[in-house]
């Protein structure tokens, strides 16, 4: 473990200069002590590094030092693919593993294309989450990724969405990120499933491994379920109509599918600039409730039943008012 930490002094002093024992503290998430007594043995190894007294001192190498220890290890190689999404490698687990594969890689490259490489950083941020959403508190996601690493079979209990919960002897296959939540395919009784780790209150990995599915593609498997799951939570058809400020609402409020339905409507505007549209909603309550965030922008004309709900739940709020 020292010895990786040497190396990652060194790489950072190579790649940012001159850097203050604090600063260096607070990337390898150390003490300072620990940092002074890391400088003192790169130091009697042979390795040039100096000391600028100071305000504005701190650790340097002499002008022209390279390292080429810069050889990536097979975890650092396999954190790369989450290069553009720290947040997910911390949660994982594999956050300071990651920042070490990338000091090497910016070590290896010559010293144009390194002043390149950190200009992107510079610019550019992939925020994951969507707006005005909490993080979601998730103690057993780097335990769950090791399991699918390693193939390692999975005892979980799990809360369902009704709240009900039920233990499970899981093949975890491939964990997914998708607008800010973590999901994670896996094999139960020869069936593939998806769950949201959040929701998984106990986990055990168990010393017995599988056999990973051969013919198990995890990209074809997510774009399948998602299909299916969308057509499953939206099981039902609202007719209503849109003013022209309510087809604008439509793919913030419905998102793709409602996106979608607006594409595929056949009738024309009226004298308004209203029109008529096919909308997937969810059954019962959720339908109610999405719809009414469009306020007097959309007008439900059938099913009769999901119209009238309407007209009393608007009634309610009327009254409400005054």
């Amino acid at each position: 473990m020292r010895a990786s930490r040497l190396l990652s002094v060194l790489l950072l002093l190579q790649n940012r200069g001159r850097m203050t024992a604090e600063e260096l503290a607070g990337e390898l998430e150390v003490s300072v002590r620990t940092v002074y007594r890391d400088i003192e043995a790169l130091s009697s190894a042979g390795v040039p590094v100096y000391a600028d007294r100071g305000r504005t001192g701190g650790y340097r190498l002499l002008d022209g030092y390279r390292t080429r220890l810069t050889g990536l290890t097979e975890e650092e190689a396999q954190s790369l693919a989450l290069a553009g999404l720290p947040a997910a490698a911390s949660e994982l687990g594999l956050g300071t593993v990651l920042a070490a594969a990338q000091l090497k890689l910016h070590a290896a490259l010559p010293e144009e294309l390194r002043a390149g490489a950190g200009k992107v950083t510079e610019r550019f941020l992939l925020d994951i989450p969507g707006w005005f959403r909490g993080v979601e508190s998730l103690p057993r996601l780097a335990e769950l990724a090791r399991a699918v690493w390693e193939n390692r079979r999975t005892k979980v209990r799990y809360q369902r969405w009704d709240k009900s919960e039920v233990t499970r002897v899981l093949d975890p296959l491939g964990l997914i990120l998708k607008a800010g939540n973590w999901y994670f395919a896996a094999r139960c009784e020869n069936m593939d499933r998806t769950y949201r780790v959040s929701r998984v209150l106990e986990l055990d990995v168990l010393s017995e491994s599988f056999d990973r599915p051969e013919n198990f593609h995890l990209a074809d498997y997510w774009r399948r379920w998602s299909e299916q799951f969308e057509r499953r939570l939206y099981a039902r058809v609202a007719m209503v109509r849109l003013s022209p400020l309510g087809r604008d609402l439509v793919p913030f409020y419905l998102g793709a599918v409602g996106a979608r339905a607006l594409r595929d409507a056949q009738g024309e505007p009226d004298d308004d600039g209203w029109v008529r549209v096919e909308l997937p909603v969810e059954p019962g309550a959720p339908a109610l409730g999405e719809l009414l965030r469009f306020g007097p922008e959309l007008q439900v004309l059938a099913p009769a039943e999901l119209r009238a709900r309407m007209a009393e739940a608007v009634a309610k709020m009327g009254a409400c008012y005054g």
